[in-house]
């Protein structure tokens, strides 16, 4: 359920004295776009469930785990019938231990796990996930210290899979090791800097390589380009600040690292495919939002 909504924001009421929330969901209610700071987890129990994120639609079956991370723009539909686990997550509880928001680039904006598609730690995740709904309902002492024990346990199990499934470098068993050591670090590093002047000749510096061979295996590792990344990560930013009316669209681009205003309108465009004021007027009036479900 949804019960504090502010244009497209939701501010997700945590349970008393926490920072998570968990709920055993049966409504039959669909939800509209909406977006939150907390990861959220979604398992059907019983019958379907059906996640959208612009004009793609996930169908969950029975058991299928989707994890959906903060920020993301998505909306939910119900079947008739049905049960299911969703578990709101503070990220900012664990965002300050290495190497965690690189798993978000790995995930992002969106990571579905099944028997099939995960095999080797989909079970693992599985049983995690009935372990955190057991110590939720219990709700005794340290219950959330647990939880969030085994959230980091379901996360550096995503974060190893995902990199190593996708890591592509060129190089023998060691030097895979080293590179994927060095790419979650100075993807960290971007993460946490991505509102200054990056140059790619700085970060290739600063990751210890030739411009040329970084830009190499940055593709490699995050099956994208060094500025592709870089601007989504200022466009997330830019979001945050564009959700508050009184910050004009001008000073949300200068405060997110673009030092013009047609760059800016152009690259948001190109990763969010709408305009910033497009988007803030979403985010005031929802009813002019096109719903999927």
């Amino acid at each position: 359920m949804i019960e504090h909504l502010d244009g497209i924001h939701e501010t997700v009421t945590y349970k008393e004295n926490s920072s998570l929330r968990l709920f055993v969901n049966t409504d039959c209610e669909d939800y509209p776009i909406h977006w939150h700071t907390p990861m959220e987890i979604i398992m059907p129990l019983e019958g379907t469930y059906t996640v959208f994120l612009g004009d793609k639609h996930i169908l969950l079956q029975e058991g299928d785990i989707i994890f959906i991370c903060p920020g993301v723009l998505h909306s939910l539909a119900a079947p008739e019938s049905g049960k299911r686990i969703i578990l709101q997550i503070e990220w900012s509880v664990v965002s300050k231990i290495r190497d965690l928001n690189s798993i978000l680039s790995l995930i992002s904006p969106i990571l579905t796990l099944t028997p099939q598609t995960a095999p080797d730690i989909y079970s693992d995740i599985y049983h995690l996930i009935c372990q955190i709904l057991s110590e939720y309902e219990k709700d005794s002492f340290l219950s959330e210290a647990v939880i969030y024990a085994r959230m980091l346990d379901i996360l550096s199990l995503i974060g190893r899979y995902q990199a190593f499934a996708s890591c592509r470098f060129d190089a023998g068993p060691q030097k895979q090791k080293e590179y994927l050591d060095r790419f979650l670090s100075i993807c960290n590093y971007i993460d946490e800097h991505c509102t200054e002047d990056l140059s790619l000749d700085h970060v290739a510096k600063t990751a210890g390589f030739s411009k040329y061979h970084f830009t190499r295996l940055f593709k490699q590792f995050t099956n994208t380009t060094y500025y592709k990344y870089l601007n989504r990560k200022k466009i997330d930013h830019a979001m945050l600040l564009l959700s508050d009316p009184d910050i004009p669209v001008t000073e949300a681009a200068l405060q997110s690292g673009f030092s013009s205003l047609s760059t800016f309108l152009r690259v948001f465009r190109s990763v969010k495919q709408c305009t910033p004021t497009e988007f803030r007027d979403m985010y005031i009036h929802p009813e002019k939002l096109q719903k999927n479900p």
